[in-house]
């Protein structure tokens, strides 16, 4: 969950705001996964590699991709299907599958 204290955030707000920048011109997918990768490794020199640590930092990255999800994609997806039309029946929605 992204919702550390407002006094945890100055510095890391920096250096997101710098990263963006960096980000928005070219390949921003393999700067970003570079930029990932990058941090793994950081922490993998100052603590070690271990189960937990894998399970922990994949832990972090999934946890980031359903908050993004929940909060930009599945709204996106609404409006999406209110200006589209959706391609679900409707009794899916409310668990009637047809045989």
């Amino acid at each position: 969950m992204p919702y550390i204290p407002q006094d945890e955030r100055g510095d890391l707000d920096e250096l997101a705001r710098a990263l963006t920048t960096n980000l928005m011109s070219g390949n921003f997918r393999g700067k970003l996964n570079y930029f990932i990768s990058s941090v793994a490794q950081g922490l993998i020199e100052a603590n070690g590699v271990s189960y937990s640590f894998i399970n922990d930092f994949i832990g972090v990255l999934e946890c980031c991709k359903l908050e993004l999800y929940r909060r930009v994609a599945s709204p996106y997806e609404d409006q999406k299907i209110e200006e589209n039309g959706d391609v679900y029946n409707r009794n899916f929605d409310k668990g009637v599958h047809r045989q």
